[in-house]
């Protein structure tokens, strides 16, 4: 633990001399993130679709076996959990930027150390 925060200390100049005016890398590395972020969120919102449509194809064609109803049954509330959470998030993460005044797709200007 001593080490970690030895060296994490003995970066902090590094990283305040590695600010430059303009696009940093930390700007870019944050649109990265922003695109990856992007591209992941419809893949899960489809999974979790997916996944409440194949429980429902489980629970029809298990439809005298009761423990297999069971699991199907157990997979479609979990895919609905999943999407319930998935989309209050993103309600939510609008509200918040509404309420702050950040418009999605917006850019973000950090704050930069006058030279």
């Amino acid at each position: 633990m001593k080490k970690f925060l030895l060296i994490s200390l003995a970066a902090v100049p590094a990283l305040a001399f590695g600010q430059s005016s303009g696009t940093s890398g930390f700007d870019s590395f944050l649109s990265s993130v922003q695109g990856t972020v992007n591209k992941i969120i419809p893949f899960l919102v489809g999974l979790a679709l997916l996944g409440f449509f194949w429980g429902l194809v489980k629970f029809i064609f298990s439809s005298n076996n009761e423990e297999g109803r069971g699991e199907a049954r157990s997979m479609m509330i979990y895919a609905i959990i999943a999407l319930f959470v998935m989309t209050a998030v993103w309600g939510l993460v609008g509200f918040l930027g509404n309420v702050v005044g950040v418009q999605q797709g917006g850019s973000v200007s950090l704050p930069t150390v006058p030279r």
